[in-house]
């Protein structure tokens, strides 16, 4: 489904038209059932891995733009290098534990991340070498607009994505709550469905696993 496709649906089913659903209300209703969507699906359009380097006598690195979550660190050269050929996982701290842990700037392999603020992210103890670190994260993917006409989510899950929509435009439109309802609960049905496909089945190994069975 396409942005113009979702909203004539969106014009469609509520039966309003652009002078009332704008092309700015429109945009919002879509940019808020995006935003459900993702915090209620982990879905693996949304992960991402990127690759830093962290500098010697430096504990902090800039955070990747659009960063949500972090799911992982891992020093990928901890033997210092600059070869992927022996990784080590980085173990999550907050930021008062750092402090304490090196008050005074002790050098060695990092062990331990924190996300000190929006742009930084701080690694103790402090590099004494050049080490490449990568982190495995969570972003939300740019959503639908006039120039951005399609995503994952609008492809592979557009029923989903029409009822978020529609449930966002009635409670706009201040609609019969009988309408609102019913599309809350057909948004909930098929996001189940959307969950076990992104969460269990696209994540496990038949071979390892076996072949998903729905019991009775």
């Amino acid at each position: 489904m396409t942005y113009s496709e979702l909203i004539q649906k969106i014009r469609d089913y509520t039966e309003v038209d652009a002078n009332v659903l704008t092309s700015t209300i429109v945009d919002g209703i879509i940019e808020n059932a995006e935003f459900r969507i993702f915090r209620d699906i982990d879905s693996d359009n949304n992960r991402r891995y990127d690759t830093a380097n962290l500098i010697t006598s430096d504990r902090f690195i800039g955070r990747p733009a659009g960063l949500l979550v972090v799911r992982s660190a891992q020093i990928v050269d901890s033997d210092g290098s600059s070869q992927p050929d022996n990784r080590e996982f980085l173990e999550y701290r907050d930021t008062s534990f750092m402090s304490e842990f090196n008050p005074t700037g002790e050098t060695g392999v990092p062990k331990y991340y924190s996300l000190w603020d929006e742009q930084k992210i701080v690694v103790a103890p402090t590099p004494d070498a050049t080490y490449t670190i990568q982190l495995n994260y969570i972003l939300k993917d740019p959503g639908l607009s006039s120039t951005n006409t399609t995503t994952y989510i609008s492809q592979n899950f557009p029923n989903g994505l029409l009822y978020a929509c529609l449930v966002e435009a009635y409670g706009f439109l201040k609609g019969p709550q009988d309408l609102l309802q019913l599309y809350e609960q057909k948004y909930k049905q098929v996001v189940e469905g959307f969950s076990i496909e992104q969460m269990g089945r696209r994540r496990r190994d038949e071979y390892q696993s076996g072949v998903p069975r729905i019991g009775k």
